[in-house]
């Protein structure tokens, strides 16, 4: 299934694609898709979609969860990604959080931060949690699944990289977090290994990759982080990206105002960004 949140951003309802593609409400059942509903999605999958009030009408698509405690993202996880940044490949996970106020929905603007001069994107694989994981092991990671979604993971590489301290400043701007369109069950993406991604800039293809080439799969990182830190519903991880970000361009590709983003992942959907001055 195909869950999302729709409606002005702030105000969105919970609502689920039907097998036409048209947005059916959620909100005589659910009161959001969140916590409890996260933990429980599995209860409304024998539901008559079509029996749902349809949603007429285009609609802004906010992020398909919300209550997110943590926006959890994996640094130098495709190997040569982390070649064209000129970093080795990590021994281990690298971690960093983003800050969930830089979430928004699939189609909203990436918003140019004040200084900013190297804004950069990354099309992302994100796992949404569904139920509380905490010391799990590989082998039940997946149990800990809600499901799947794609996300921009925005980044300022000049307050990144070039200023000190941790990443987590050049990732955490407004607006530098899109999450959506949709959350799709695990039953519909039987291997999250096995995904094709890509990204355009101005119609020009700039990432062309595949979760297959992540140095570490998504079983492993939900069993790794869960050894750090409790993993709750709705908390989301953000997997890592693949080559061809901006900063590893020659010369190097900043996005700037006007500009316009284009990203999918195979099975999850597709966004669509313009890009304006904060």
């Amino acid at each position: 299934m195909k869950f999302l949140r729709y409606g002005k951003a702030g105000a969105e309802k919970p609502g689920v694609l039907d097998a036409q593609g048209a947005i059916r409400d959620l909100s005589g059942l659910v009161g959001d898709l969140k916590g409890d509903v996260l933990a429980n999605l599995g209860a409304l999958r024998g539901m008559d979609v079509s029996a749902l009030p349809l949603v007429e009408g285009p609609q802004r698509l906010g992020p398909p969860v919300t209550g997110t405690g943590k926006f959890i993202c994996i640094g130098l996880n495709y190997a040569d990604h982390a070649a064209e940044s000129g970093m080795d490949v990590p021994p281990e996970p690298v971690i960093f959080m983003k800050a969930t106020s830089a979430i928004c929905g699939p189609n909203d603007p990436i918003v140019i931060p004040r200084g900013s001069v190297k804004t950069d994107w990354e099309v992302e694989l994100a796992v949404v949690i569904g139920k509380t994981a905490k010391y799990v092991s590989e082998a039940d990671a997946m149990d800990h699944v809600a499901g799947y979604t794609l996300t921009n993971d925005v980044s300022e590489r000049g307050f990144q990289l070039d200023r000190q301290g941790q990443w987590t400043k050049g990732k955490s701007a407004d607006n530098f977090g899109q999450i959506g369109p949709w959350l799709v069950t695990p039953e519909e993406v039987p291997d999250p290994q096995a995904l094709k991604m890509w990204l355009r800039v101005n119609g020009a293809t700039k990432q062309d990759g595949s979760t297959a080439t992540m140095v570490y799969g998504v079983r492993f990182l939900i069993h790794y982080l869960s050894q750090f830190m409790s993993l709750h519903p709705g908390d989301v991880i953000s997997t890592g990206t693949p080559p061809g970000v901006g900063m590893g361009q020659k010369p190097p590709r900043y996005l700037k105002a006007g500009d316009v983003v284009e990203l999918g992942i195979e099975g999850l959907g597709e966004q669509r960004q313009d890009v304006i001055a904060g």
